[in-house]
């Protein structure tokens, strides 16, 4: 399958990246620890997506000791399980900052780059959700399935907003910079408490606040993971609205019917009215076999973000519909015959049943998912590479001082 077309092609030399970062934790203490200190520790000859895929790789193996430690999501972990996961997405985070000023004082800046730093983050995220959820003990249910929802929603509309707005904006609080902060800090904390079982309890009780009558009970008890994901709520309705009136604002300015964006919307809206209805049909994989299912989940909207992308790199029209939820379709309409025999006396029987052969469909899902994503990505790379003279892990035109002549992309302009 062709994701790029030839005559698209050309648009990727008029690429230009264009960002605006709001938050002040990021001006004032990240960026210049960044380009004083870390960029330093990278050599010249290094490139970009190197250091972008290595930094990668300490989630990777954050996400190896979580299938040791706690496959189900509910177990407690050795305290140093913990402190590396903090590490390990705190350099994971900084890797993924400093690639772009690499790649600037390489002169290797280019639309490759871009899709490679998004399509991983893409995988990130719910590498992360997982590991957030195994360190506030949430175990396989609606609670993670809850936090990977918002945390997709949010992916998802922040490449909708660069697709039409041309640039990439980040708040006050975003989830690359303060979330990923706070998700260090939660992971430190869990390591110094000594286990996910703390953010279970109460968080009234647990910091001594009485138990007085004008607190109903159920604010009273909510735990602290709990309150973690009504500020995850806030926060995700906060940055959902300003992306829609970033995305309307930039439509009418140039003349362009502000509505239709929102059509952009009802991929990521239909996936989300599925996943939940197999789930709720489904409880033994909800509860005994999540983490392949969110995988698959996960891939779904990283499918429709790696071809927004594309699309904002090519200027081609936005891409709607998404070839890995005709599974997802297929699983609920099978598993939806036995509900209605069941409740209402109408229905048909399921080809699946809800044991092994199940699973199994979960996993050919998984499969599929991990097949047609992973022919996108390297048709992708091989594409662009191909087309613009470069390669993806390695610089091949190193730049020279002094050069006559001015090199972009990787060619000599005349």
């Amino acid at each position: 399958m062709v994701y790029v077309r030839q005559d698209k092609l050309p648009k990727l030399k008029e690429y230009k990246y264009s960002g605006v970062d709001h938050s002040l934790l990021s001006r004032y203490v990240l960026k210049p620890f960044y380009n004083n200190v870390v960029i330093n520790c990278f050599p010249m000859w290094m490139a970009p997506n190197l250091i972008t895929l290595t930094g990668f790789g300490f989630v990777v193996a954050n996400f190896a000791t979580l299938l040791w430690y706690t496959p189900t999501l509910d177990q407690d972990c050795p305290r140093w399980v913990y402190a590396s996961w903090a590490i390990g997405l705190f350099l994971y985070q900084t890797f993924d900052a400093v690639d772009g000023t690499q790649a600037r004082r390489t002169h290797q800046s280019g639309p490759l780059g871009e899709l490679f730093d998004h399509g991983v983050d893409a995988i990130n995220t719910t590498l992360e959700v997982l590991l957030f959820s195994a360190t506030m003990n949430l175990g396989q249910g609606w609670k993670t399935v809850l936090t990977l929802f918002a945390s997709l929603l949010t992916f998802y509309v922040q490449t909708w907003d660069e697709y039409h707005t041309h640039t990439l904006t980040l708040g006050v609080i975003s989830g690359p910079v303060e979330g990923i902060i706070t998700l260090c800090i939660v992971y430190a904390t869990t390591a110094i408490l000594g286990g996910g079982s703390f953010w279970q309890r109460s968080l009234f009780e647990s910091i001594g606040v009485q138990h007085y009558s004008f607190i109903p009970n159920a604010v009273y008890n909510l735990a602290w993971n709990e309150w973690y994901m009504v500020y995850g709520g806030i926060v995700l309705v906060f940055n959902t609205v300003t992306s829609a009136q970033n995305v309307m604002e930039a439509r009418r300015a140039r003349g362009q019917k502000a509505r239709v964006a929102l059509l952009g919307l009802l991929t990521f809206a239909l996936a989300w009215t599925l996943i939940p209805a197999y789930l709720y049909l489904q409880p033994a994989i909800l509860h005994h076999h999540l983490v392949p299912f969110i995988f698959y989940a996960g891939l779904i909207n990283a499918f429709s973000v790696g071809r927004m992308i594309i699309s904002h790199l090519t200027k081609s029209r936005f891409p709607r519909g998404n070839v890995l939820i005709y599974p997802l379709i297929y699983g609920v309409i099978d598993s939806l015959g036995p509900w209605l025999q069941q409740h209402i006396g109408i229905g048909w029987p399921s080809a699946l049943g809800d044991d092994v052969y199940q699973v199994a469909f979960v996993f050919m899902c998984l499969g599929l998912a991990v097949g047609v994503h992973g022919s996108f990505v390297v048709d992708v790379i091989w594409t662009i590479c191909d087309y613009l003279d470069i390669w993806c892990l390695t610089i091949k035109y190193p730049h020279e001082d002094g050069e006559g002549d001015q090199k972009v992309q990787g060619k000599k302009v005349q």
